[in-house]
């Protein structure tokens, strides 16, 4: 009889309780995978700056209430800058450096879109 030798192949994560190779990774997608936050991301990729009701209507399936939730998440995250002006007082949102950093992603995002989905 010949002699079955199992090799155990080890991938990133195949340890549930050791995150430290896919972590960030991990990280990433709660940020970015959670619903809402993609589309605040890649509206706000293409503009200096957008007032709420810009993005309310451009994300018009999410709810006033969701769509302030997830902007204070972004903004926590270091995202999304809520910016208010001192002489209008109108409140508009940006993405800061590290949220335009993205943009690239968001490019292929809705390159392979285009092609496939």
């Amino acid at each position: 009889m010949a002699e079955t030798i199992e090799k155990k192949v080890e991938t990133p994560c195949s340890d549930p309780e050791d995150y430290s190779l896919c972590g960030h990774f991990v990280s990433a997608f709660d940020i970015i995978g959670k619903k809402w936050n993609g589309l605040i991301i890649s509206s706000l990729c293409d503009t200096k700056a957008m007032r709420f009701k810009d993005l309310a209507r451009c994300i018009s399936r999410c709810s006033d209430r969701v769509l302030v939730e997830r902007l204070k998440e972004l903004e926590k995250q270091k995202i999304v800058e809520r910016n208010v002006n001192g002489d209008t007082g109108i409140i508009s949102y940006t993405l800061t450096t590290k949220g335009a950093e993205l943009k690239p992603v968001f490019d292929q995002v809705h390159d392979w879109a285009d092609k496939w989905a």
